[in-house]
Protein backbone atom coordinates (compact mmCIF):
# COMPACT_ATOMS: atom_id res chain seq x y z
CA UNK A 1 0.00 0.00 0.00
CA UNK A 2 2.96 2.21 0.82
CA UNK A 3 4.28 2.28 -2.84
CA UNK A 4 0.78 2.78 -3.97
CA UNK A 5 0.03 5.76 -1.40
CA UNK A 6 3.51 7.56 -2.59
CA UNK A 7 1.42 8.50 -5.93
CA UNK A 8 -1.40 10.37 -4.23
CA UNK A 9 -2.11 13.70 -2.11
CA UNK A 10 -1.99 12.67 1.48
CA UNK A 11 -4.73 14.56 3.03
CA UNK A 12 -2.93 14.55 6.66
CA UNK A 13 0.02 13.46 8.89
CA UNK A 14 -0.47 13.74 12.47
CA UNK A 15 0.49 12.76 15.75
CA UNK A 16 -2.00 10.78 18.11
CA UNK A 17 -2.02 10.13 21.66
CA UNK A 18 -4.51 8.27 23.64
CA UNK A 19 -5.88 7.39 26.48
CA UNK A 20 -8.55 5.22 28.47
CA UNK A 21 -10.56 8.08 30.94
CA UNK A 22 -13.56 7.47 33.57
CA UNK A 23 -16.56 8.76 32.68
CA UNK A 24 -16.15 11.67 35.56
CA UNK A 25 -13.25 13.29 34.04
CA UNK A 26 -15.35 14.15 30.76
CA UNK A 27 -16.40 17.65 32.49
CA UNK A 28 -13.24 18.48 34.41
CA UNK A 29 -11.01 18.25 30.87
CA UNK A 30 -13.45 19.27 29.18
CA UNK A 31 -13.73 22.92 31.30
CA UNK A 32 -9.81 22.91 30.86
CA UNK A 33 -9.92 22.97 27.14
CA UNK A 34 -12.31 26.22 27.09
CA UNK A 35 -9.21 28.47 27.47
CA UNK A 36 -7.31 26.74 24.19
CA UNK A 37 -10.06 25.53 22.04
CA UNK A 38 -13.57 25.69 21.15
CA UNK A 39 -16.40 22.40 19.98
CA UNK A 40 -16.36 21.60 16.45
CA UNK A 41 -19.53 22.26 14.53
CA UNK A 42 -21.38 18.85 15.11
CA UNK A 43 -20.48 19.20 18.85
CA UNK A 44 -22.32 22.24 18.56
CA UNK A 45 -25.50 20.87 16.75
CA UNK A 46 -26.01 17.80 19.24
CA UNK A 47 -27.95 18.81 22.58
CA UNK A 48 -25.50 16.45 24.98
CA UNK A 49 -22.67 17.68 22.83
CA UNK A 50 -22.00 14.35 21.57
CA UNK A 51 -22.72 13.18 17.67
CA UNK A 52 -22.47 9.78 16.39
CA UNK A 53 -20.22 8.25 14.06
CA UNK A 54 -20.84 5.04 11.78
CA UNK A 55 -17.46 3.13 10.44
CA UNK A 56 -17.88 0.31 8.10
CA UNK A 57 -14.34 -1.47 8.34
CA UNK A 58 -12.88 -3.37 5.26
CA UNK A 59 -10.55 -6.48 5.06
CA UNK A 60 -9.09 -8.69 3.54
CA UNK A 61 -10.95 -12.56 3.02
CA UNK A 62 -8.01 -13.71 5.77
CA UNK A 63 -8.52 -10.29 8.03
CA UNK A 64 -4.75 -9.39 7.29
CA UNK A 65 -5.39 -5.75 8.44
CA UNK A 66 -6.72 -7.37 11.40
CA UNK A 67 -3.87 -9.35 12.09
CA UNK A 68 -1.06 -6.66 11.14
CA UNK A 69 -2.84 -4.72 13.96
CA UNK A 70 -2.57 -7.40 16.48
CA UNK A 71 1.18 -8.17 15.41
CA UNK A 72 1.92 -4.48 15.97
CA UNK A 73 3.50 -4.70 12.56
CA UNK A 74 4.76 -1.34 10.92
CA UNK A 75 3.93 0.19 9.16
CA UNK A 76 0.09 -0.94 8.34
CA UNK A 77 -3.18 0.35 7.17
CA UNK A 78 -6.55 -0.38 7.75
CA UNK A 79 -10.05 1.30 5.35
CA UNK A 80 -12.95 2.32 6.52
CA UNK A 81 -16.32 3.93 5.29
CA UNK A 82 -17.74 6.20 7.09
CA UNK A 83 -21.25 8.25 7.97
CA UNK A 84 -22.74 9.99 10.77
CA UNK A 85 -25.57 10.57 12.54
CA UNK A 86 -28.56 7.27 12.96
CA UNK A 87 -30.00 7.79 9.66
CA UNK A 88 -26.97 8.83 7.92
CA UNK A 89 -27.15 10.53 4.60
CA UNK A 90 -25.08 11.21 1.71
CA UNK A 91 -21.86 12.69 1.36
CA UNK A 92 -20.34 9.56 2.74
CA UNK A 93 -16.07 9.19 3.21
CA UNK A 94 -13.39 6.95 2.22
CA UNK A 95 -10.77 6.64 4.47
CA UNK A 96 -7.22 4.90 5.00
CA UNK A 97 -5.76 5.50 8.00
CA UNK A 98 -2.01 4.36 7.68
CA UNK A 99 0.07 4.18 10.78
CA UNK A 100 4.15 4.36 10.52
CA UNK A 101 5.74 4.11 14.11
CA UNK A 102 4.05 7.14 15.98
CA UNK A 103 3.08 8.99 12.52
CA UNK A 104 -0.61 8.56 11.16
CA UNK A 105 -1.29 9.12 7.68
CA UNK A 106 -5.20 9.97 6.46
CA UNK A 107 -6.55 9.66 3.19
CA UNK A 108 -9.45 10.83 3.20
CA UNK A 109 -12.18 11.85 0.09
CA UNK A 110 -16.16 12.52 -0.14
CA UNK A 111 -18.44 10.00 -2.32
CA UNK A 112 -22.09 10.60 -2.63
CA UNK A 113 -25.11 8.43 -2.41
CA UNK A 114 -24.52 7.09 -6.24
CA UNK A 115 -21.33 6.26 -6.24
CA UNK A 116 -20.63 4.55 -3.32
CA UNK A 117 -23.70 2.07 -4.47
CA UNK A 118 -21.52 1.75 -7.80
CA UNK A 119 -18.06 1.48 -6.82
CA UNK A 120 -18.24 -2.12 -5.21
CA UNK A 121 -21.31 -3.49 -6.96
CA UNK A 122 -20.57 -1.87 -10.84
CA UNK A 123 -18.33 -4.16 -12.92
CA UNK A 124 -17.70 -1.28 -15.07
CA UNK A 125 -17.47 1.54 -12.49
CA UNK A 126 -14.84 4.29 -12.74
CA UNK A 127 -14.10 6.81 -10.28
CA UNK A 128 -15.58 10.39 -10.77
CA UNK A 129 -13.13 12.40 -12.15
CA UNK A 130 -15.11 15.68 -10.88
CA UNK A 131 -14.70 17.97 -7.95
CA UNK A 132 -11.44 18.34 -5.79
CA UNK A 133 -8.26 17.05 -7.44
CA UNK A 134 -6.85 15.66 -4.34
CA UNK A 135 -10.01 13.84 -2.87
CA UNK A 136 -10.66 12.52 -6.56
CA UNK A 137 -6.84 10.45 -5.77
CA UNK A 138 -7.55 9.45 -2.36
CA UNK A 139 -11.27 8.08 -3.33
CA UNK A 140 -8.90 6.24 -6.40
CA UNK A 141 -6.50 4.83 -3.79
CA UNK A 142 -9.41 3.39 -1.82
CA UNK A 143 -10.74 1.81 -5.00
CA UNK A 144 -7.59 0.08 -6.23
CA UNK A 145 -6.39 -0.62 -2.53
CA UNK A 146 -10.38 -2.47 -1.63
CA UNK A 147 -9.05 -4.79 -5.28
CA UNK A 148 -6.10 -5.35 -4.40
CA UNK A 149 -6.64 -6.60 -1.45
CA UNK A 150 -9.60 -8.38 -1.84
CA UNK A 151 -11.40 -6.60 0.85
CA UNK A 152 -14.71 -6.35 2.02
CA UNK A 153 -16.76 -5.29 4.50
CA UNK A 154 -16.18 -6.83 8.06
CA UNK A 155 -17.82 -5.22 11.05
CA UNK A 156 -19.91 -1.85 11.50
CA UNK A 157 -19.06 0.13 14.28
CA UNK A 158 -20.53 3.48 15.83
CA UNK A 159 -19.74 5.35 18.87
CA UNK A 160 -20.58 8.91 20.39
CA UNK A 161 -17.89 11.65 20.61
CA UNK A 162 -17.16 14.93 21.87
CA UNK A 163 -14.67 16.82 19.49
CA UNK A 164 -12.79 19.93 20.33
CA UNK A 165 -10.74 22.56 17.63
CA UNK A 166 -7.66 24.33 19.07
CA UNK A 167 -8.15 28.05 18.90
CA UNK A 168 -4.18 28.70 19.15
CA UNK A 169 -2.85 26.22 16.79
CA UNK A 170 -2.55 25.27 13.37
CA UNK A 171 -3.87 22.03 13.62
CA UNK A 172 -4.68 20.37 17.21
CA UNK A 173 -7.98 18.85 18.15
CA UNK A 174 -8.75 16.46 21.35
CA UNK A 175 -11.42 13.88 20.79
CA UNK A 176 -13.78 11.62 23.56
CA UNK A 177 -15.34 8.96 22.68
CA UNK A 178 -18.09 7.13 24.05
CA UNK A 179 -20.90 4.40 23.67
CA UNK A 180 -18.94 2.57 21.65
CA UNK A 181 -21.00 -0.38 19.41
CA UNK A 182 -20.86 -2.86 16.99
CA UNK A 183 -21.89 -5.91 14.59
CA UNK A 184 -20.52 -8.04 11.99
CA UNK A 185 -21.68 -6.65 8.71
CA UNK A 186 -20.91 -8.13 5.30
CA UNK A 187 -22.98 -5.66 3.11
CA UNK A 188 -21.86 -2.07 2.22
CA UNK A 189 -24.35 -0.38 4.21
CA UNK A 190 -23.59 2.65 5.91
CA UNK A 191 -27.12 3.24 8.27
CA UNK A 192 -26.67 1.56 11.75
CA UNK A 193 -29.02 -1.55 12.38
CA UNK A 194 -29.81 0.08 15.74
CA UNK A 195 -31.48 -4.05 16.77
CA UNK A 196 -28.08 -5.42 15.80
CA UNK A 197 -25.49 -2.96 18.01
CA UNK A 198 -23.47 -4.64 20.69
CA UNK A 199 -21.40 -2.56 23.09
CA UNK A 200 -17.72 -3.17 23.28
CA UNK A 201 -16.51 -0.33 25.52
CA UNK A 202 -17.03 -1.93 28.78
CA UNK A 203 -14.49 -1.37 31.69
CA UNK A 204 -13.36 -5.22 31.45
CA UNK A 205 -12.32 -4.64 28.07
CA UNK A 206 -10.12 -1.70 28.52
CA UNK A 207 -8.62 -2.71 31.75
CA UNK A 208 -4.94 -2.67 31.41
CA UNK A 209 -4.57 -5.81 33.55
CA UNK A 210 -7.89 -7.95 33.76
CA UNK A 211 -7.64 -7.83 37.87
CA UNK A 212 -8.10 -4.53 38.23
CA UNK A 213 -10.87 -2.54 36.67
CA UNK A 214 -10.52 1.02 36.94
CA UNK A 215 -13.72 2.39 34.87
CA UNK A 216 -11.73 4.04 32.21
CA UNK A 217 -14.76 3.38 29.32
CA UNK A 218 -14.05 6.99 27.42
CA UNK A 219 -11.28 7.29 24.65
CA UNK A 220 -9.17 10.55 24.80
CA UNK A 221 -7.34 11.49 22.08
CA UNK A 222 -5.30 14.17 20.99
CA UNK A 223 -4.18 15.07 18.02
CA UNK A 224 -1.52 17.53 16.10
CA UNK A 225 1.03 17.85 13.97
CA UNK A 226 3.96 15.42 14.20
CA UNK A 227 6.73 17.63 14.90
CA UNK A 228 4.09 21.04 17.16
CA UNK A 229 2.85 18.94 20.05
CA UNK A 230 1.39 21.66 21.79
CA UNK A 231 2.35 23.10 25.36
CA UNK A 232 -1.40 23.24 26.57
CA UNK A 233 -1.49 19.36 25.68
CA UNK A 234 1.66 18.20 27.39
CA UNK A 235 -0.03 20.42 30.63
CA UNK A 236 -3.02 18.73 30.50
CA UNK A 237 -1.45 15.45 30.12
CA UNK A 238 0.23 16.47 33.78
CA UNK A 239 -2.61 17.59 35.02
CA UNK A 240 -4.60 14.78 34.98
CA UNK A 241 -2.28 12.30 35.18
CA UNK A 242 -3.41 10.58 32.23
CA UNK A 243 -1.54 7.62 31.18
CA UNK A 244 -1.23 7.08 27.05
CA UNK A 245 -2.29 3.95 25.66
CA UNK A 246 -3.04 1.66 22.57
CA UNK A 247 -6.47 1.04 21.37
CA UNK A 248 -8.18 -0.07 18.13
CA UNK A 249 -11.85 0.53 17.32
CA UNK A 250 -11.92 -1.93 14.65
CA UNK A 251 -9.12 -4.47 16.69
CA UNK A 252 -11.68 -4.13 19.82
CA UNK A 253 -14.78 -4.51 18.04
CA UNK A 254 -14.23 -7.45 16.30
CA UNK A 255 -12.89 -9.21 19.07
CA UNK A 256 -15.25 -8.56 20.85
CA UNK A 257 -17.88 -10.67 18.60
CA UNK A 258 -15.69 -12.85 15.94
CA UNK A 259 -17.01 -15.81 14.51
CA UNK A 260 -15.72 -19.34 14.91
CA UNK A 261 -13.14 -19.38 11.74
CA UNK A 262 -11.28 -16.01 12.61
CA UNK A 263 -10.79 -17.09 16.38
CA UNK A 264 -9.70 -20.05 15.16
CA UNK A 265 -7.44 -18.51 12.39
CA UNK A 266 -6.26 -15.70 14.95
CA UNK A 267 -5.60 -18.28 17.38
CA UNK A 268 -3.42 -20.85 15.48
CA UNK A 269 -1.45 -17.58 14.26
CA UNK A 270 -0.60 -16.36 17.82
CA UNK A 271 0.49 -19.78 18.89
CA UNK A 272 3.09 -20.20 15.63
CA UNK A 273 4.62 -16.53 15.22
CA UNK A 274 6.17 -18.43 11.87
CA UNK A 275 2.34 -19.36 10.48
CA UNK A 276 0.98 -17.88 7.91
CA UNK A 277 -0.44 -14.29 7.99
Amino acid sequence: MANLANNYFSKLDRYELKYTIPQNLIEPISDYLKTYCHLDKHSLESKDLFYSINSLYFDTPNYTFLKNRLYTKSPRFNMRARSYGYEPKAPYFLEIKYKDGNIIRKYRSKIDEDEWERMFSDFEYRTNLQGNLSEMKNKELFYQTAMKYLATPKIFTQYRRKAFISNVNEYARVTMDRDMHCYLEDNYNLTPNLDKLIPYDNEVIYAKEPDKINGDSIILELKCYPDRVPLWMLDMIKEFQLIRTSFSKYVKSTLTIKDFDVNHNLYFNFNDRKGKI
